[in-house]
């Protein structure tokens, strides 16, 4: 599932739950069943503007009439989410994509999820899902302030949920880490730098339990990036791209504009043919089978060699040619 857009919902309800994160409940017009999905799963989103955004789903699985998200209003950014957030009413109609997994909940004996602010909105999901069938989970939830806490009513009075308030000063999260737990799996959700600080204490962990999600997205440059060159089929033009630029970037610089949205790898606005070579898939939403014959230029790269791609030719229901 490549996130087109094939669903139009109505927005049923809209509520502010804090400062800067808007509820969204959104059914089909007659009430029918919507595709399935399962914990840590999102759908992609257009905003009145035009920008295509990627939300998790807060909702559990067995809610199959209405798909609910969570949307934090960015005082920075190209204004997908302040779009959603404040040219929309209830009863407006949104066009959505099927769900999407790339946060996928694996069988475990116990479960640790660990939110910082609206990192909450997949780990909720989970929490209420593995609550729902008794099995052995805690929640560490971390945000600025009580008035900043989205759900905040509904997981105080949770006796598996620690909630922590920056206010209050750094928690340390060491003992939590100190001694691996075999029978444990851990799911992160946040910002950058509390999915960093995870990490770290998490190195003498075996890497397979440890799961975790950007909601920020994606980066097409990072500390390992390196240059490589691409052909674009259609001309056999070729062209180098930079350490330290992206792929959809050089491909502007030479003139070429594919469509794009979010630009951090989770909505698939951009998405092109992959024809040859071996590319290094970094992107949150294209399958494993996609990724044989698409690629995202919004954050992916080459392993090494040479990429080539071209234009979507068509698409059908047997996939793209």
């Amino acid at each position: 599932m490549s996130g087109r857009l094939e669903l139009l919902l109505t927005i049923a309800g809209k509520q502010m739950l804090t400062p800067d994160i808007c509820g969204f409940d959104l059914r089909p017009d007659r009430g029918e069943a919507l595709p399935p999905f399962a914990p840590g799963a999102h759908v992609n989103v257009e905003a009145p503007n035009g920008a295509v955004r990627s939300y998790s789903l807060t909702n559990g699985p067995a809610d199959v009439a209405r798909y609910v998200v969570a949307v934090a209003r960015a005082r920075t950014g190209r204004g997908g989410s302040a779009s959603l957030v404040d040219q929309t009413a209830v009863g407006d109609r949104l066009a959505v994509s099927h769900p999407i997994n790339s946060f996928v909940l694996e069988p475990a004996d116990r479960y640790l999820l660990i939110a910082g602010g609206i990192g909450i909105t997949p780990i909720r999901a989970m929490f209420r899902h593995l609550r729902a069938r008794g099995g052995a989970v805690r929640l560490m939830y971390l945000t600025r302030s009580p008035a900043h806490t989205a759900y905040l009513d509904e997981l105080s009075h949770a006796p598996e949920v620690t909630l922590h308030h920056s206010t209050r000063g750094r928690l340390d999260l060491w003992p939590v880490f100190a001694e691996p737990a075999d029978d444990l799996h851990v799911y992160c959700c946040g910002p950058d730098g509390l999915m960093a600080e995870v990490r770290a204490l998490t190195m003498h962990w075996r890497p397979s339990q440890l799961h975790f999600e950007a909601f920020s997205g994606i980066t097409a440059v990072d500390g390992t990036s390196q240059a490589f060159r691409v052909v674009w089929q259609p001309t056999g033009e070729s062209i180098e791209v930079a350490a330290g630029e992206s792929l959809l970037a050089a491909l502007r610089r030479r003139g070429l504009h594919p469509s794009s949205s979010c630009e951090s790898g989770t909505c698939g606005s951009c998405r092109l043919r992959l024809i040859g070579g071996d590319p290094e898939h970094r992107d949150l939403c294209l399958s494993d089978h996609e990724r044989r014959r698409l690629v995202m230029p919004c954050v992916s790269r080459a392993r090494g060699g040479v990429l080539e791609i071209g234009p979507l030719v068509e698409e059908t229901e047997n996939g793209v040619r």
